[in-house]
């Protein structure tokens, strides 16, 4: 009986951890929903390094640019054929600013967005979590969205996505919205 108890309480703590960390992404849709309907109440923040916005595109339906890391272009790595990048010391204190401009405090919905969700969207929303942010989420495959796999745009990332979604985006970056350092 013992046994089973543990078993139950075991099967059941992983699978509220497995839901715990799916409940952290939100799609482009909803997210673009929640501004329409709440935005006072909400911050959406773009994490991407503000070049990479310059030369990929940008929605004004966030509040601010942020970035979770900012790239050193002073250190190269020849085996990954990348930039270092580096997370902005101003992070979490530029984040609190932005509430704090909104009237917002820290139990505020705040929704993360980088390039493709996995490598700066979740990491930045589980960053403010660990730094007491209560209610942060990231937008799944973030503001460009996936490669296709097959076909004639193999590669490209043309599937979901905040740019594939048929969501407001330009190439115009909103002046009052870019982070500057």
């Amino acid at each position: 009986m013992k046994t089973l108890l543990l078993s139950l309480l075991i099967t059941f703590g992983l699978a509220f951890q497995a839901q715990a960390e799916e409940a952290l992404s939100v799609t482009p849709e909803e997210t673009w929903k929640m501004t329409q309907e709440q935005g006072d109440e909400i911050l959406f923040i773009d994490v991407r390094d503000p070049v990479e916005i310059m030369f990929i595109g940008f929605t004004d339906a966030v509040d601010a640019n942020i970035p979770f890391k900012l790239v050193d272009r002073a250190r190269f790595s020849e085996e990954k054929a990348k930039f270092a990048m580096d997370t902005n010391p101003d992070f979490v204190a530029d984040v609190d600013k932005a509430l704090e401009a909104k009237g917002l405090d820290r139990d505020a919905l705040i929704i993360t967005m980088c390039r493709s969700g996995s490598s700066r969207g979740k990491p930045s929303a589980e960053y403010l979590l660990e730094r007491g942010f209560t209610n942060v989420k990231y937008i799944d495959h973030g503001f460009q969205g996936s490669s296709a796999k097959e076909g004639k745009m193999k590669g490209l990332r043309v599937v979901n996505g905040w740019q594939n979604s048929g969501l407001p985006w330009s190439m115009d970056i909103n002046p009052d919205k870019i982070y500057r350092p």
